[in-house]
């Protein structure tokens, strides 16, 4: 590879054109027949210039015009004759016999088409004479180094990467982006080439045969074009259009697969007449509708442009279709521009705008078209709005509208709800008139589901939900759902302790992309629950963290939100997060009614809002969830977490009577599932470890369990519970050691300390040096707070762990944290009194 320069542009050429411009130089007296080609753009000029210097150098006159005659040819000069395809036949033959002569070094320049015959007869005899180079588009490592040689652009490989897929590698083309960039130069790379780039393509548009630009325009729209549409479009038979092609490759405008580089497909756009690109987008958008092709490709590249408004409303509604699925944010947008083009999309776009999230407009129109539109479309806008007051938590609202609406979809949504707020009613389903598609085919399921949920049996309810998820799996993007089959049925298995089976149906759920944008995030915060309650704290906060980037939550999902960040921060200890989220949790559960699907948060929050000792705000809320549960029955499935969420609420406000109702309710539920089975008998055992008596065996088998139900800090927790309170130094060796396996640590990262129970008692000041201590501050950090000096928190930090017994930090901090998980468990705290007999 070489680099040198002609005029203010570097010459970048590969091995060939090199060797021979080194070989002029080196023996500028030996014969040359050659022949350049290549289509306008790649360098034919510039190499003709450049062998005009090499042999200017050695002494040698060049000529660039045909003699008159074969005998009027200079034979001491070397002829280098450009554009040869632009010549008559006459001077053709000519250059074609001075070849033949061999008397005279000549170098002819020529583009692959057109090709008459007397350029052929001339291209083959300098073929058999001499040789030919093709010039080719730049690779990318020529347009690397062609932009090493630019001042203030430089090597920066994704400045390349820019560059030589805006070109193709065309090397004029590269030049003019080149330019472009070094007047407009950025910090970054920018999305689209400077406009001074397309404006010089501007000549070469404007000479090309109107029939050339027509092909161009429609290539330019990136839609496949078999040859049956480009016939009716350039009105030619495949010949003619192999032509055009081929005369449109040879300008440089078209790539070696057919297609026009982005730089040329902007230009074309941009710069062909109004009018012409009008008729053909019309004419391909008729041609590609008649023949149930997508036109989505078509619309996007106008959009892209800039000039989609010229685009006809039929074919806006088409491309907003489909997109609808994948993109519904962009199926809104084309919705409403065949709407303003006079289209009646309104319902189409409030179901775009809902499946994109955008709650806000999908109210907006569907509340409008409520009372003026078509009966059809009132039933389209009367489901609109309920699937998005059903997601705002107005749910009463929501089922009044699916009633309304009519169908059986709507039906089996409304029972859904109904069930949730349990008010269940016995409303008839009406009569099909509808197919049984696979989205209506769900929606039964899930009412089924629920209901079996309530008054039926864990597996069931968990296999007809994941049933109906599975349904809606092939295609469900662009169903508009109040709730996902595959959230129910991630919240009914994580009800009954069934985690892997809830991972499994969410991360389907986000892979086939169930309820488009709308239900995404309310995936990935059960998917983020279900890591926070197996203790993979760090995981679940990422997992909550990419739930909630740049969106606005809706009720539901910010109160889950709230129940994660809170839970999050209370098994890590921080109380500090503790607080800063305690008010936006309470203003979550304000604006969300309790429902049927929101008691795992809301039990959550109870336990947060004893820690900090403020759970008397949330009694309403607490108060009308028990209150749903009574008028299902208490259906076990569903009571159980919130019971086990207040009975550790009650160990937190050191409240042994309600602590003690818990327990009786949960045990009243243990024979309806494993799980339930699971949390009453540990339920029991951690109310025997407050009141004092602590069984290792009894209380090691209640911790695995719930670690084998997916409570997995929860099991750490109590087996480190039972730790502190026991004065068997083995019993308490042993419960550590099964605290520290059950949270995924193994005894060989971490040593056990060994001391009695009363020496885990900390001192109020301890516990506050304790928490920020856990929470990662520094001995300095801690000191400002608490207003004492680093040396005073080092020495309570060491006090601490010579008490405790902690070999190293790591020890200390673990223990600290199973202490300070319990904080009614003070220097002052006594063994929970034993329960009265009945």
């Amino acid at each position: 590879m070489m680099t040198s320069a002609v005029a203010d542009s570097p010459l970048v050429l590969d091995a060939e054109p090199t060797d021979l411009l080194d070989a002029i130089t080196a023996d500028p007296a030996a014969p040359l027949a050659l022949g350049v080609t290549g289509p306008d753009g790649h360098g034919r000029t510039t190499y003709l210039q450049e062998l005009a210097g090499r042999y200017a150098r050695a002494g040698v006159t060049t000529r660039t015009e045909v003699p008159a005659t074969d005998d009027a040819c200079d034979p001491d000069a070397v002829l280098l004759i450009d554009d040869a395809h632009l010549l008559d036949d006459d001077r053709l033959r000519t250059l074609r016999r001075l070849v033949a002569d061999r008397r005279h070094r000549i170098a002819v320049s020529y583009r692959p088409w057109p090709r008459p015959a007397a350029l052929v007869e001339l291209t083959d005899t300098l073929r058999r004479e001499g040789r030919q180079l093709l010039l080719t588009p730049f690779t990318r490592a020529r347009t690397a180094a062609y932009l090493a040689a630019v001042p203030r652009l430089g090597r920066r490989p994704e400045l390349v990467d820019f560059v030589h897929t805006q070109t193709g590698g065309v090397p004029r083309h590269v030049g003019w982006l080149v330019d472009g960039l070094r007047e407009h130069e950025t910090a970054g790379v920018p999305t689209e080439p400077p406009r001074q780039a397309l404006l010089h393509l501007g000549p070469d548009l404007e000479h090309l045969a109107s029939d050339v630009r027509r092909l161009l325009i429609a290539l330019a729209a990136g839609v496949p074009l078999p040859t049956e549409a480009l016939r009716p479009l350039l009105n030619r038979e495949p010949a003619g259009i192999d032509d055009l092609v081929a005369e449109a490759r040879a300008a440089g405008l078209l790539s070696a697969d057919g297609r026009p580089t982005p730089l040329v497909g902007r230009a074309v756009t941009a710069l062909s007449p109004a009018a012409d690109r009008t008729a053909v987008w019309h004419l391909l958008s008729e041609l590609a509708l008649s023949r149930g092709a997508p036109v989505l490709p078509l619309v996007r590249s106008l959009l892209a442009a800039g000039v989609a408004g010229d685009c006809p409303a039929a074919t806006l509604e088409a491309a907003a279709e489909e997109a609808l699925g994948g993109e519904p944010a962009l199926a809104a947008e084309l919705f409403a521009a065949a709407g303003a083009a006079g289209r009646p999309t309104g319902g189409r776009q409030a179901v775009a705008a809902a499946l994109a999230g955008d709650l806000d407009l999908a109210l907006r129109l569907a509340d409008r078209l409520l009372t003026t539109a078509t009966p059809a479309g009132r039933a389209e806008a009367a489901l609109v709005a309920a699937t998005a007051l059903a997601h705002r938590g107005q749910t009463d609202r929501s089922v009044e509208l699916y009633r309304w609406s009519g169908g059986a979809s709507a039906h089996a949504f409304a029972v859904v709800g109904a069930l949730a707020t349990g008010r269940p009613s016995d409303h008839p389903e009406p009569t099909q008139d509808s197919p049984p598609t696979l989205p209506a085919g769900a929606a039964r399921l899930m009412a089924a589901g629920v209901r079996e949920s309530v008054h039926g049996t864990p597996s069931a309810a968990l296999s007809t939900l994941v049933q109906a998820a599975a349904l809606l799996e092939p295609d469900g993007r662009a169903v508009l759902l109040p709730d996902s089959p595959a959230a129910l049925a991630a919240l009914t298995a994580v009800h009954c302790g069934e985690l892997d089976i809830a991972e499994r149906v969410l991360d389907r759920a986000l892979a086939s992309g169930i309820g488009g944008p709308l239900l995404t995030g309310r995936h990935r915060l059960l998917r983020a629950w279900i890591l926070m309650a197996r203790g993979r704290i760090a995981a679940a906060g990422e997992q909550l963290a990419q739930a909630t980037a740049g969106v606005g939550l809706e009720s539901r999902d910010l109160l889950f939100a709230a129940g994660l960040t809170m839970g999050i921060a209370r098994r890590a200890s921080d109380l500090g997060a503790l607080q800063r989220g305690w008010v936006p949790a309470l203003e979550a559960v304000v604006r969300h009614p309790v429902d049927l699907f929101t008691l795992l948060p809301l039990g959550e929050l109870a336990i947060a809002g004893a820690r900090l000792g403020d759970l008397d705000r949330l009694q309403p809320y607490l108060r009308a969830a028990h209150e749903l549960l009574g008028r299902l029955a208490d259906p076990p499935l569903w009571r159980t977490p919130l019971h086990w969420s207040g009975l550790h609420a009650a160990i937190l406000t050191d409240d042994p009577a309600a602590a003690d109702q818990h327990v009786s309710a949960l045990v009243a539920a243990a024979g309806h599932s494993r799980y339930a089975a699971v949390v009453a008998a540990a339920a029991e055992c951690w109310l025997e470890v407050l009141r004092g008596t602590v069984d290792a065996v009894r209380v090691e088998a209640a911790a695995r369990g719930l670690h084998d139900t997916g409570l997995c800090w929860d099991g750490a927790r109590l087996a480190g519970q039972a730790a502190i309170r026991t004065a068997d130094r083995r019993a308490m060796t042993a419960l550590l050691d099964c605290a520290r396996a059950l949270q995924g640590r193994s005894a060989a990262e971490d040593r056990k300390p060994a001391a009695g129970a009363v020496s885990h008692r900390l001192s109020d000041r301890e516990r506050e040096v304790a928490e920020l201590v856990v929470a990662g501050l520094t001995y300095r950090e801690i000191g400002d707070r608490l207003f004492i000096s680093a040396k005073t928190v080092e020495h309570h930090v060491a006090r601490m762990r010579s008490r405790l017994n902690c070999a190293n930090r790591t020890d200390l901090l673990a223990l600290l944290r199973t202490i300070l998980a319990d904080p009614s468990y003070t220097t002052n705290g006594q063994p929970w009194p034993r329960r009265a007999a009945n």
